[in-house]
């Protein structure tokens, strides 16, 4: 019996030992695998920086946009440019100084209105307004015709003659005020068809590159591609102000005609009133 117990206890104590011996391997096995991961973790950022190549200044630009246009654009695709770029200057230029215009000429509606009428003759009330105002070149034209009407003149009926006069003025400061229009239709009208004509030119030089080099890979066609597209971009650009602007300054223009065409039929009147006494 005691022996039994003996080799039981033997038994178990050498499992006992096995087992820790086994446990102990594997935890020394992943205590170095750790080691070793952390190391390798430790050496990874200095490895990546090493292997990392240095960072490109210029890796932003864009090789295809405005810039690249320009300098890499020949005689025809910058004289293109430039053309539409002038459009666009003149352009605005007639919208901005268009506008200024129009406006002095409604304060200049609305001293008349407030002033002229009130004055004791023609004359005087004419004296009062601003030398630049159309409405005093108007009231100044027409005692002008009233004041002329002799000789063979004095043939024409004084109705009809007054009423030439003031029209003729009133033509005159119609026609100085449409000055500037023309230029925002023209920009308008030939802006989309200049930068049809970038577009073809740049597909133009994209179909060479592709004759010369051979191959249509997209290294060789992208730049005279993106170049017409731009063309297209700028010319419609260019066009869009230029319209919307003329639409803009021609109702500005109908509102202002409308009180100097007012002004003119009341002076009109008060000519022919001033006459008959």
């Amino acid at each position: 019996m005691f022996k039994h117990i003996k080799f039981i206890a033997a038994t178990l104590g050498l499992a006992a030992s096995l087992w820790l011996a086994s446990s102990g391997a594997a935890l020394a096995q992943s205590t170095d695998t750790a080691a070793a991961n952390t190391a390798l973790a430790a050496s990874a950022p200095v490895q990546a920086a090493v292997a990392a190549p240095a960072a490109d200044p210029h890796a932003g630009d864009n090789p295809y946009g405005l810039k690249a246009l320009w300098a890499q654009g020949d005689m025809v695709a910058k004289a293109t440019l430039t053309i539409l770029v002038i459009m666009s200057m003149g352009s605005w230029y007639v919208i901005f100084t268009k506008f200024f215009e129009q406006a002095k000429i409604a304060r200049f509606a609305t001293a008349a209105q407030s002033s002229f009428w009130k004055a004791a003759s023609v004359r005087q009330g004419a004296d009062a307004l601003d030398e630049a105002s159309p409405f005093r070149f108007i009231a100044e034209k027409g005692l002008e015709g009233a004041s002329k009407h002799d000789g063979m003149l004095g043939a024409v009926d004084f109705n009809t003659w007054v009423t030439m006069s003031i029209q003729r003025a009133i033509g005159n400061v119609q026609s100085r005020m449409q000055d500037g229009l023309a230029v925002l239709a023209t920009v308008g009208s030939t802006a989309p068809f200049v930068g049809l004509f970038g577009t073809v030119w740049g597909i133009y030089n994209a179909l060479v590159k592709i004759g010369m080099s051979g191959q249509a890979s997209i290294d060789k066609v992208a730049g005279p591609v993106g170049e017409s597209l731009i063309m297209t971009a700028i010319g419609l650009a260019v066009a869009v102000p230029a319209v919307l602007g003329y639409n803009w300054m021609v109702r500005r223009n109908k509102a202002s005609m409308d009180a100097v065409n007012a002004f003119g039929s009341d002076l009109h009147s008060v000519l022919l009133a001033s006459a008959k006494k």
